[in-house]
Protein backbone atom coordinates (compact mmCIF):
# COMPACT_ATOMS: atom_id res chain seq x y z
CA UNK A 1 0.00 0.00 0.00
CA UNK A 2 1.68 3.25 -1.20
CA UNK A 3 2.11 6.06 1.48
CA UNK A 4 0.02 8.92 1.35
CA UNK A 5 1.22 12.69 0.66
CA UNK A 6 2.02 14.70 2.77
CA UNK A 7 -0.10 18.24 2.68
CA UNK A 8 2.41 20.17 4.95
CA UNK A 9 5.61 18.92 2.84
CA UNK A 10 3.69 19.79 -0.30
CA UNK A 11 3.44 23.27 0.90
CA UNK A 12 6.65 23.53 2.02
CA UNK A 13 7.88 22.33 -1.51
CA UNK A 14 5.60 24.65 -3.37
CA UNK A 15 6.74 28.19 -1.30
CA UNK A 16 10.17 26.79 -1.61
CA UNK A 17 10.27 26.41 -5.52
CA UNK A 18 8.00 29.81 -5.72
CA UNK A 19 10.47 31.52 -3.39
CA UNK A 20 13.61 30.24 -5.58
CA UNK A 21 11.51 31.32 -8.78
CA UNK A 22 10.90 35.04 -7.99
CA UNK A 23 14.52 35.19 -6.74
CA UNK A 24 15.93 33.48 -9.96
CA UNK A 25 13.24 36.16 -12.04
CA UNK A 26 15.32 38.88 -10.36
CA UNK A 27 18.51 37.55 -10.75
CA UNK A 28 17.60 37.49 -14.75
CA UNK A 29 16.02 41.05 -14.44
CA UNK A 30 18.98 42.61 -13.43
CA UNK A 31 21.17 40.51 -15.74
CA UNK A 32 19.43 42.09 -18.42
CA UNK A 33 19.45 45.63 -16.94
CA UNK A 34 23.34 45.39 -16.37
CA UNK A 35 23.26 43.71 -20.23
CA UNK A 36 21.21 46.54 -21.54
CA UNK A 37 23.22 49.82 -19.71
CA UNK A 38 26.56 48.11 -21.13
CA UNK A 39 25.06 48.28 -24.74
CA UNK A 40 24.22 51.81 -24.02
CA UNK A 41 27.60 52.37 -22.65
CA UNK A 42 29.63 50.03 -25.64
CA UNK A 43 31.31 53.19 -27.34
CA UNK A 44 33.07 53.12 -23.92
CA UNK A 45 33.28 49.55 -22.77
CA UNK A 46 34.61 48.40 -26.06
CA UNK A 47 37.92 50.29 -26.19
CA UNK A 48 38.11 49.86 -22.93
CA UNK A 49 38.04 45.45 -23.53
CA UNK A 50 40.74 46.30 -26.36
CA UNK A 51 42.85 47.94 -23.80
CA UNK A 52 43.03 45.35 -21.24
CA UNK A 53 43.62 42.94 -24.04
CA UNK A 54 46.54 44.96 -25.22
CA UNK A 55 47.65 45.55 -22.04
CA UNK A 56 47.95 41.78 -21.06
CA UNK A 57 50.46 41.17 -24.18
CA UNK A 58 52.79 43.84 -23.42
CA UNK A 59 52.75 43.91 -19.82
CA UNK A 60 55.28 41.54 -19.04
CA UNK A 61 57.87 43.81 -20.96
CA UNK A 62 56.87 47.11 -19.36
CA UNK A 63 57.19 44.61 -15.89
CA UNK A 64 60.74 43.52 -16.88
CA UNK A 65 61.70 47.48 -17.46
CA UNK A 66 59.83 48.10 -14.13
CA UNK A 67 61.83 45.97 -12.20
CA UNK A 68 65.45 47.41 -13.71
CA UNK A 69 64.59 50.50 -12.31
CA UNK A 70 62.61 52.26 -15.07
CA UNK A 71 60.24 54.66 -13.59
CA UNK A 72 56.79 53.76 -14.86
CA UNK A 73 55.92 56.38 -17.15
CA UNK A 74 58.81 56.06 -18.85
CA UNK A 75 58.18 51.91 -19.17
CA UNK A 76 54.90 52.27 -20.23
CA UNK A 77 56.19 54.93 -23.56
CA UNK A 78 59.19 52.69 -24.22
CA UNK A 79 56.46 49.51 -24.49
CA UNK A 80 54.10 51.58 -26.26
CA UNK A 81 56.23 52.53 -28.47
CA UNK A 82 57.86 49.21 -29.12
CA UNK A 83 54.06 47.78 -29.57
CA UNK A 84 53.26 50.61 -32.71
CA UNK A 85 56.41 49.51 -34.35
CA UNK A 86 55.77 45.87 -33.91
CA UNK A 87 52.41 46.28 -35.36
CA UNK A 88 53.50 48.74 -38.25
CA UNK A 89 56.58 45.94 -38.69
CA UNK A 90 53.75 43.52 -39.11
CA UNK A 91 51.74 45.29 -41.36
CA UNK A 92 54.88 46.31 -43.63
CA UNK A 93 55.73 42.31 -43.66
CA UNK A 94 52.72 41.71 -45.10
CA UNK A 95 51.92 44.61 -47.40
CA UNK A 96 55.33 45.12 -49.16
CA UNK A 97 56.02 41.71 -50.38
CA UNK A 98 52.31 42.10 -51.88
CA UNK A 99 52.64 45.21 -53.55
CA UNK A 100 56.37 43.70 -55.31
CA UNK A 101 54.19 40.92 -56.72
CA UNK A 102 51.10 43.02 -57.28
CA UNK A 103 51.72 43.38 -61.17
CA UNK A 104 52.35 39.13 -61.23
CA UNK A 105 49.13 38.72 -59.19
CA UNK A 106 47.20 41.37 -61.06
CA UNK A 107 47.94 38.83 -64.29
CA UNK A 108 47.24 36.01 -62.51
CA UNK A 109 43.52 37.00 -61.07
CA UNK A 110 42.99 38.10 -65.02
CA UNK A 111 44.14 34.59 -66.14
CA UNK A 112 42.20 33.13 -63.66
CA UNK A 113 39.03 34.74 -64.47
CA UNK A 114 39.85 33.78 -68.37
CA UNK A 115 40.48 29.92 -67.16
CA UNK A 116 36.80 29.65 -65.34
CA UNK A 117 35.24 31.79 -68.18
CA UNK A 118 36.45 28.94 -70.66
CA UNK A 119 35.36 26.59 -68.08
CA UNK A 120 31.85 27.56 -68.15
CA UNK A 121 32.00 27.54 -71.35
CA UNK A 122 32.36 23.97 -71.91
CA UNK A 123 30.42 21.00 -70.49
CA UNK A 124 28.33 20.59 -68.78
CA UNK A 125 27.90 23.97 -68.20
CA UNK A 126 28.18 25.43 -71.97
CA UNK A 127 27.83 28.85 -71.18
CA UNK A 128 27.79 30.71 -74.11
CA UNK A 129 29.75 34.06 -74.33
CA UNK A 130 26.05 35.97 -74.78
CA UNK A 131 24.66 34.70 -71.75
CA UNK A 132 27.60 36.07 -69.53
CA UNK A 133 27.17 38.77 -71.33
CA UNK A 134 23.63 39.17 -70.68
CA UNK A 135 24.59 38.19 -67.16
CA UNK A 136 26.95 41.22 -66.71
CA UNK A 137 24.33 43.56 -68.21
CA UNK A 138 21.45 42.54 -65.19
CA UNK A 139 23.90 42.39 -62.83
CA UNK A 140 24.98 46.15 -63.69
CA UNK A 141 21.43 47.35 -64.10
CA UNK A 142 21.02 45.76 -60.76
CA UNK A 143 23.50 47.32 -59.16
CA UNK A 144 22.24 50.93 -61.18
CA UNK A 145 19.19 50.52 -59.87
CA UNK A 146 20.72 50.24 -56.12
CA UNK A 147 22.37 53.21 -56.17
CA UNK A 148 21.14 54.74 -52.88
CA UNK A 149 21.70 51.66 -51.09
CA UNK A 150 25.50 51.37 -52.42
CA UNK A 151 25.48 54.80 -51.20
CA UNK A 152 24.19 53.44 -47.45
CA UNK A 153 26.43 50.84 -47.70
CA UNK A 154 29.42 53.00 -48.29
CA UNK A 155 28.79 55.13 -45.73
CA UNK A 156 28.48 52.67 -43.50
CA UNK A 157 31.36 50.91 -44.35
CA UNK A 158 33.43 54.45 -43.73
CA UNK A 159 31.67 55.23 -40.75
CA UNK A 160 32.93 51.64 -39.08
CA UNK A 161 36.39 52.42 -40.27
CA UNK A 162 36.36 55.70 -38.54
CA UNK A 163 34.61 53.80 -35.22
CA UNK A 164 37.40 51.25 -35.55
CA UNK A 165 40.03 54.20 -35.83
CA UNK A 166 38.71 55.83 -33.04
CA UNK A 167 38.52 52.83 -30.91
CA UNK A 168 42.08 52.14 -32.01
CA UNK A 169 43.78 55.07 -30.30
CA UNK A 170 41.37 55.04 -27.32
CA UNK A 171 42.52 51.53 -26.74
CA UNK A 172 46.35 52.94 -27.28
CA UNK A 173 46.06 55.37 -24.52
CA UNK A 174 44.13 52.95 -22.12
CA UNK A 175 46.86 50.55 -22.91
CA UNK A 176 49.86 53.19 -21.93
CA UNK A 177 47.74 54.64 -18.30
CA UNK A 178 46.99 50.63 -17.70
CA UNK A 179 50.77 50.41 -18.07
CA UNK A 180 52.32 53.31 -15.84
CA UNK A 181 49.86 53.20 -13.08
CA UNK A 182 48.45 49.31 -13.52
CA UNK A 183 50.08 48.25 -9.99
CA UNK A 184 48.55 50.95 -7.94
CA UNK A 185 44.80 50.36 -8.87
CA UNK A 186 44.10 47.27 -6.61
CA UNK A 187 45.53 49.67 -3.49
CA UNK A 188 43.33 52.80 -4.82
CA UNK A 189 40.26 50.23 -5.25
CA UNK A 190 40.47 49.14 -1.90
CA UNK A 191 40.85 52.47 -0.42
CA UNK A 192 37.29 53.47 -2.34
CA UNK A 193 35.52 50.22 -1.02
CA UNK A 194 33.51 49.71 2.30
CA UNK A 195 33.64 46.52 4.32
CA UNK A 196 34.42 43.64 3.33
CA UNK A 197 34.26 44.67 -0.68
CA UNK A 198 37.52 45.86 0.31
CA UNK A 199 38.72 42.98 0.56
CA UNK A 200 36.92 40.46 -1.89
CA UNK A 201 36.62 43.18 -4.48
CA UNK A 202 40.37 43.12 -5.01
CA UNK A 203 40.84 39.51 -5.01
CA UNK A 204 38.77 38.84 -7.78
CA UNK A 205 39.67 41.61 -10.00
CA UNK A 206 43.25 40.07 -9.32
CA UNK A 207 42.48 36.80 -10.30
CA UNK A 208 40.40 37.88 -13.40
CA UNK A 209 43.61 39.65 -14.52
CA UNK A 210 45.65 36.69 -14.38
CA UNK A 211 42.55 34.56 -16.54
CA UNK A 212 42.50 37.26 -19.15
CA UNK A 213 46.25 37.00 -19.39
CA UNK A 214 45.95 33.51 -19.63
CA UNK A 215 43.28 34.12 -22.60
CA UNK A 216 44.92 36.10 -24.53
CA UNK A 217 48.77 33.99 -24.33
CA UNK A 218 47.10 30.91 -25.37
CA UNK A 219 45.02 32.96 -27.94
CA UNK A 220 48.67 33.88 -29.29
CA UNK A 221 49.79 29.68 -29.13
CA UNK A 222 47.18 28.81 -31.25
CA UNK A 223 47.52 31.75 -34.13
CA UNK A 224 50.98 30.91 -34.15
CA UNK A 225 49.90 26.95 -34.17
CA UNK A 226 47.91 27.80 -37.23
CA UNK A 227 50.48 30.32 -38.87
CA UNK A 228 53.16 27.41 -38.54
CA UNK A 229 51.27 24.24 -40.04
CA UNK A 230 49.34 26.41 -42.77
CA UNK A 231 52.74 28.10 -43.66
CA UNK A 232 54.55 24.62 -44.00
CA UNK A 233 51.32 23.40 -46.14
CA UNK A 234 51.67 26.59 -48.91
CA UNK A 235 55.37 25.78 -48.63
CA UNK A 236 55.32 22.91 -49.90
CA UNK A 237 53.24 23.60 -52.73
CA UNK A 238 55.21 26.24 -53.70
CA UNK A 239 52.51 29.21 -53.03
CA UNK A 240 54.36 32.51 -53.61
CA UNK A 241 53.98 34.86 -50.45
CA UNK A 242 54.62 31.82 -47.65
CA UNK A 243 55.61 34.48 -45.25
CA UNK A 244 53.21 36.97 -45.28
CA UNK A 245 50.13 34.87 -45.66
CA UNK A 246 51.87 33.01 -42.19
CA UNK A 247 52.02 36.78 -40.34
CA UNK A 248 48.58 37.20 -41.87
CA UNK A 249 47.10 34.03 -40.41
CA UNK A 250 48.75 34.57 -36.96
CA UNK A 251 47.27 38.11 -36.60
CA UNK A 252 43.65 37.34 -38.18
CA UNK A 253 43.70 34.24 -35.11
CA UNK A 254 42.81 36.95 -32.79
CA UNK A 255 39.53 38.01 -34.80
CA UNK A 256 37.66 34.86 -34.52
CA UNK A 257 35.54 33.36 -37.75
CA UNK A 258 36.13 36.42 -39.60
CA UNK A 259 39.53 36.51 -39.51
CA UNK A 260 40.08 32.68 -40.49
CA UNK A 261 37.58 33.04 -43.09
CA UNK A 262 39.92 36.27 -44.67
CA UNK A 263 42.94 34.66 -44.09
CA UNK A 264 41.61 31.55 -45.98
CA UNK A 265 40.27 33.45 -48.45
CA UNK A 266 43.80 35.26 -49.46
CA UNK A 267 45.69 32.17 -49.39
CA UNK A 268 43.40 30.06 -51.64
CA UNK A 269 42.75 33.09 -53.56
CA UNK A 270 46.59 33.88 -54.29
CA UNK A 271 47.45 30.05 -54.67
CA UNK A 272 44.59 30.07 -57.71
CA UNK A 273 46.27 33.00 -59.47
CA UNK A 274 49.21 31.83 -59.21
CA UNK A 275 49.32 27.82 -58.92
CA UNK A 276 46.21 27.20 -60.39
CA UNK A 277 43.02 25.67 -59.60
CA UNK A 278 44.37 22.12 -58.16
CA UNK A 279 46.87 23.57 -55.64
CA UNK A 280 43.81 25.99 -54.83
CA UNK A 281 41.68 23.30 -54.23
CA UNK A 282 44.74 21.25 -52.00
CA UNK A 283 45.44 24.96 -50.24
CA UNK A 284 41.92 25.44 -49.16
CA UNK A 285 41.30 21.51 -47.84
CA UNK A 286 44.35 22.37 -45.90
CA UNK A 287 43.60 25.20 -44.46
CA UNK A 288 39.84 23.80 -43.84
CA UNK A 289 42.01 20.53 -41.66
CA UNK A 290 43.78 23.03 -39.80
CA UNK A 291 40.70 24.90 -38.83
CA UNK A 292 39.08 21.98 -37.65
CA UNK A 293 42.05 21.16 -35.36
CA UNK A 294 41.77 24.65 -33.78
CA UNK A 295 38.96 24.85 -33.05
CA UNK A 296 37.71 20.95 -31.92
CA UNK A 297 41.51 20.29 -30.45
CA UNK A 298 43.87 22.92 -30.20
CA UNK A 299 42.54 25.53 -28.51
CA UNK A 300 39.90 23.96 -26.31
CA UNK A 301 43.01 21.95 -24.83
CA UNK A 302 45.58 24.85 -25.04
CA UNK A 303 42.71 27.37 -23.05
CA UNK A 304 41.36 24.91 -20.99
CA UNK A 305 44.49 24.28 -19.22
CA UNK A 306 45.33 27.97 -18.87
CA UNK A 307 42.00 28.74 -17.69
CA UNK A 308 40.49 26.13 -15.69
CA UNK A 309 37.60 25.34 -18.15
CA UNK A 310 37.06 22.38 -20.02
CA UNK A 311 37.83 22.30 -23.45
CA UNK A 312 33.52 21.33 -24.04
CA UNK A 313 32.44 24.66 -21.53
CA UNK A 314 34.48 26.51 -24.39
CA UNK A 315 32.93 25.30 -27.30
CA UNK A 316 29.69 26.09 -25.94
CA UNK A 317 30.54 29.42 -24.73
CA UNK A 318 31.99 30.30 -28.80
CA UNK A 319 28.96 28.74 -30.20
CA UNK A 320 26.30 30.97 -27.35
CA UNK A 321 28.70 34.12 -28.00
CA UNK A 322 28.83 33.91 -31.37
CA UNK A 323 25.02 33.17 -31.77
CA UNK A 324 23.87 35.83 -29.36
CA UNK A 325 26.88 38.71 -30.20
CA UNK A 326 28.45 38.28 -33.20
CA UNK A 327 32.28 38.30 -34.06
CA UNK A 328 32.78 40.60 -30.88
CA UNK A 329 30.31 37.88 -28.77
CA UNK A 330 32.94 34.75 -30.08
CA UNK A 331 36.07 36.75 -28.70
CA UNK A 332 34.28 37.97 -25.82
CA UNK A 333 32.52 34.47 -24.80
CA UNK A 334 35.70 32.82 -23.72
CA UNK A 335 37.25 35.24 -21.05
CA UNK A 336 33.89 36.01 -19.88
CA UNK A 337 32.93 32.05 -19.54
CA UNK A 338 36.87 32.30 -17.29
CA UNK A 339 35.52 35.28 -15.13
CA UNK A 340 32.20 33.65 -14.29
CA UNK A 341 34.18 30.90 -13.36
CA UNK A 342 36.58 32.89 -11.40
CA UNK A 343 33.98 34.89 -9.68
CA UNK A 344 31.42 31.71 -8.88
CA UNK A 345 34.72 29.34 -7.60
CA UNK A 346 35.60 32.80 -5.12
CA UNK A 347 32.20 32.83 -3.62
CA UNK A 348 32.32 28.97 -3.14
CA UNK A 349 35.54 29.45 -1.88
CA UNK A 350 33.37 31.96 0.99
CA UNK A 351 30.55 29.69 1.46
CA UNK A 352 32.63 26.83 2.15
CA UNK A 353 32.74 25.49 5.56
CA UNK A 354 36.78 25.02 6.88
CA UNK A 355 37.39 21.85 7.00
CA UNK A 356 37.16 19.87 10.56
CA UNK A 357 40.32 18.35 12.50
CA UNK A 358 39.42 15.03 13.20
CA UNK A 359 38.67 13.90 16.90
CA UNK A 360 40.63 12.58 18.88
CA UNK A 361 39.52 8.98 21.00
CA UNK A 362 41.62 9.65 24.67
CA UNK A 363 40.38 6.58 25.58
CA UNK A 364 43.04 5.23 22.59
CA UNK A 365 45.55 7.59 23.38
CA UNK A 366 47.82 4.92 25.04
CA UNK A 367 48.33 7.24 28.00
CA UNK A 368 49.66 5.41 31.46
CA UNK A 369 47.08 5.21 33.73
CA UNK A 370 49.35 6.12 37.53
CA UNK A 371 49.52 3.06 39.99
Amino acid sequence: MSAALSSTKARAALRASARISVELLLILVMTGVALWLLGRMWSVVWPLIVGLFLTTLTWPVARVLRRRGWRPALAASAVTVLFLLVAAGVVALIAVPVASQSGDLTDGVVEGIEKVREWAAGPPLNIADDQIASASDAAIARLQDSAGSLVTAFATGVSTVINGVVTAVLALFLMFFFLKDGPRFLPWLTRQLPGRLATDVPIVAERSWDTLGAFVRSQAVVGLLDAVLIGIGLWILGVPLVLPLAVLTFVSAFVPIVGALFAGFVAVLIALVSNGLTDALLVLAIIVVVQQLEGNVFQPMIQSRGLGLHAAVILLAVTLGGSLAGIVGSLLAVPVAAMIAVFWNYVREQLSDPPQEPETDESHSGAAVPS
